[in-house]
């Protein structure tokens, strides 16, 4: 069985001291996170960055003390694992990679988790939304 390894962010934004999610509008018609293949030689943190830099136009500071790892099939006889990370955006325009990306926008927790296409998804959403709220939560007493 071949393995690929992709790596990505739920990307967020503080807009009115509430938190934004980012959801990326896939030319294919699905709903989905920031994430790409590692590339040869690249390091995970390298690949994040430049994903998200080629899909998005964007260089958010990624966070890289936690994550979330998630694994599906994507074609028969290939095991994809793909791990995500945290990034806040504080300045930047989307810029849609447009051969991938038909559009990008950000939505409160509950709309992206909603609009999210894949269950898989949703449970990182999930996940790494407890630990924004509780870093954010720890930002604003520093």
């Amino acid at each position: 069985m071949k393995i690929e390894y992709s790596y990505g962010a739920v990307l967020y934004k503080i807009i009115d001291n509430e938190i934004y999610y980012l959801v990326e509008h896939m030319v294919l018609g699905h709903n989905s996170l920031p994430k790409g293949h590692i590339e040869a030689g690249e390091t995970k943190e390298e690949c994040v960055r430049r994903e998200i830099k080629e899909e998005l136009n964007l260089t958010p500071e990624i966070d890289f003390s936690v994550s979330y790892t998630i694994n599906y099939h994507p074609k028969k006889g290939v095991k994809k694992y793909v791990t995500f990370y945290t990034g806040r955006i504080f300045d930047g325009e989307i810029i849609p990679q447009e051969i991938e990306v038909k559009e990008a926008r950000y939505y409160k927790y509950n709309e992206a988790l909603k609009i999210l296409t894949h269950k898989s998804d949703r449970r990182t959403l999930k996940f790494l939304n407890k630990y924004i709220i509780e870093k954010e939560k720890n930002n604003e007493t520093n």
